[in-house]
Formats: structure tokens, sequence, C-alpha cells
């Protein structure tokens, strides 16, 4: 679509992801693995692509390696670098400050002269770690038809889940009139359906002569969070024209899905999402395609079929060079080069790769990380009481299991993690 060429997408890809702690404990939160053999910001730049954005910028900060090796390998080749395209990663680089990202609206006006220099006319402001699927082109539309300086994306939510969002003050022409930062509750309702509340996605588009001068000013002011829905936003209210775009979803169900996974109850739940039998988020749609990284793995094996030991995977996700050998998997994700040894049981889990997982083992609700080997008989996701003396567990009972866990035994004093 040409309107797309003059736009500028800036995804942020830098935040320390403390409540998907240990999972981020050495990655960023953008590089966590989603459904088998996708990174969650795979989603995202999925979106960019088949909204025909090919003008991407990526800003990294914390733990970036493991995700800068998935953008280069994985998406270096998606886009035409000789038409000028490129989905690039810009590290901090404190050109115009000495501190690293202060807030989301800091982390772009550090990068003002790279946006500066390709001239874009519009600039869409993007987040890594969200799942949805979205037709970025059709808000630009909206967003030039309208002669608005600034859209921001919306979603309709009941009021008994306000307090998770910024909510959205919108007028029936779809104008902008107000925000309110996750109240406990509130009377305002949206004006598409008056039963439900209309919270921002925090998705943005700025006509790029309105953002770069207001991102000056914010960064001048000592008092500002240099966040875009703390500050930005609401200083542009009475000054500049904003409206908002309500959410069209291309997942096609019945009930929009966009799910903010920056906790580990609901990145598992997301995951559990593609995983059962009618996806509730649809990876396997050919009109909006994923796209992630390709991997060099043999294809997804199933052997032994006797009484007792056949190998099987149920309702769950398998990826490549995985090997499922006389034991079952229920309710699962597994990606790349998992083995599930004989008289396993898996149920309900979410296995990174390269995991191993031993002869007679149980496990049941537990997230398995990376280059971890399940001795045989191991039982974990039954007992939370005994799970919490080695792993690490939520307080909905969630286990996550990393290759050093004990370390983990109080992370909050130890300093890991904030609770949230």
């Amino acid at each position: 679509m040409a309107i797309m060429r003059d736009t500028l997408g800036v995804l942020l890809a830098g935040g320390a992801g403390e409540r998907l702690f240990p999972l981020t404990r050495d990655r960023a939160k953008p590089a966590v693995p989603f459904a088998g053999q996708y990174r969650i910001i795979d989603i995202t730049l999925s979106n960019c692509i088949n909204s025909d954005l090919r003008h991407v910028y990526i800003l990294t900060q914390y733990k970036a390696l493991s995700l800068n090796r998935h953008i280069r390998e994985g998406w270096g080749s998606v886009v035409a670098n000789e038409l000028g395209e490129f989905v690039e990663i810009l590290p901090p680089m404190q050109r115009v400050s000495k501190s690293w990202y202060q807030g989301t609206a800091d982390a772009v006006f550090q990068n003002i002269y790279s946006i500066g220099s390709e001239e874009p006319k519009y600039v869409l402001i993007l987040s890594g770690d969200h799942i949805y699927k979205m037709n970025y082109a059709l808000m630009l539309e909206q967003h030039v038809a309208s002669g608005a300086d600034v859209t921001l994306a919306t979603l309709p939510v009941a009021p008994s889940e306000v307090a998770q969002f910024g909510v959205v003050d919108v007028a029936p022409n779809g104008e902008v009139r107000g925000f309110v930062e996750k109240p406990k509750e509130t009377n305002i309702r949206s004006p598409f359906n008056p039963e439900m509340v209309d919270v921002s996605m925090g998705i943005y588009i700025f006509n790029t002569d309105v953002l770069l001068p207001e991102l000056a000013r914010d960064a001048e002011d000592p008092s500002s969070k240099h966040d875009f829905g703390h500050n930005i936003l609401p200083s542009l209210l009475g000054r500049y024209r904003m409206h908002a775009y309500n959410f069209v979803d291309e997942n096609k169900q019945h009930a929009l899905y966009w799910r903010d996974v920056g906790t580990l109850d609901a990145y598992y739940e997301a995951n559990m999402d593609v995983a059962a039998v009618a996806p509730v988020f649809n990876l396997y749609d050919k009109a909006w395609p994923m796209r992630s990284r390709a991997y060099q793995y043999p294809p997804a094996k199933f052997v032994f079929g006797e009484p007792g030991r056949t190998g099987m995977a149920i309702n769950s996700i398998v990826s490549s060079g995985s090997i499922v050998s006389g034991s079952v998997v229920r309710n699962s994700v597994l990606s790349h080069d998992v083995r599930v040894n004989s008289y396993a049981d898996v149920d309900s889990s979410i296995i990174f790769s390269h995991v191993n997982i031993g002869r007679h083992c149980r496990i049941r609700h537990a997230i398995i990380d990376r280059d971890v080997h399940i001795p045989d008989g191991t039982v974990i996701g039954y007992d939370p009481v005994e799970d919490r003396k080695n792993y690490f567990v939520t307080e909905s009972g969630l286990t996550v299991v990393t290759r050093d866990y004990s370390v983990y035994e109080n992370p909050v004093s130890a300093g890991f993690m904030q609770q949230k």
C-alpha cells in the first residue's frame, strides 16, 4: 500500500520484563519463545509485514543478545534491502543523553536523529510484547482521512477490567477527549458500544512534524516520566487533533483477541490459546501468515506403539526436531529439539528448545526453559508446596523450571524481580 511508504515503524523492545522472570533473566521479553517456533516479537513484526510496513526500527536495551541474533537471522531477508526496506535494530547509543531509556517516549527521543534521517511523514509506535493481529494500514488510512495529528488504537473491554489499562474517553465522532490511567472503576463508556470501555492498546500514529518537537519538549521536563501514556498524549489534548482507532481484529474469531503477555500466567494462557483444538489465536490462517526465523531441524517424530509405551501428542503443538518417544504429550507446546522419553507424561505445559525429559517423568501445568535436562522419574506440577522447594512457582501454581533454578528460591529478596 503506497501510504505505508511514508511511514516509519518504531517498535519498542527494550523493557526489562521483570514480571516474566525467570524467563527474562537472560533474555529480553520480546525474545521469549511463543507457540513453539516463534518469539513474542515475531507477532508484531508479522503484523508489520502483512500491513506492508517495510521500514521498521527496533529499539532494544536489556539482555538483547538473543533478540538481536533472532532479528538478524530471521528478519533480515524478509524485506528488500535493495529497495530501501529494512528491519533494523537500534541499541541505546546515548546520542542525546548519557542515560539508558527512561520511558517509552525517552526511548524514541534518544533515537530522534535516526528517525529524522528517514524523513517519514508518519511514525507508527508499536510494542514488541503483545499477541494480536492487526492491519496497521487501515489505522493509517483513518488517520489520514480524519485529518488527525495523532491516532491511538483502542480496544473495548468490560468495565470490570479497566484497572489493568489506560482508559480513553472517546467522543461519538472518534475524537479523544481525555485519559484515565488504570482507574479502579470508571463511568466512561465507549461510543461504539455503551456496555464497554475503550482502552489504549499502546499503538500510536503521529504526524512526524508533531512527534519530534513534542518529544524534545518532554525531554526538557524534569517532572515527566517520559512516557507516551502518562505524559505525551495527555499533553497534546486541546493542542492537536487526536483520534481513536477502534481495533479491527485480523484474527477473525468471534471475540477480539489482544493479549499483553507481560506476566507468566498471561504468557502461559496465550500459549494454551494456540494449542487448543479450535485455537483462539489462529496461527494457521494463510491470509495472515506469521513469520519467524527458520531453523534447520528434521521433522518431528513419534515412535513406539506398544501398550503403555506409545509416542503420541494430543491437542498439542510439536515443533521440528522434537521426538516424542513412547510417551504422551497433551495440551502442550513443544519448541524445537525436545526429547520426551518413554513412559513420560507431559500435560498442559510449555517446553522450550533443547529440553530432554527423562523416562517416567510426570509434568503438568509447567514451563520448562531451554537446555534443561529433567532426570528420570521427576514429578513437576502436582504438588506446589514441594515444587517451591526446587523451582519457581507463581501464586496461581504455575511451575517454571530453569537450568539454575536454585538461585530463585527467594527471587524478590535476591533482587531479581519486583512484585507488581
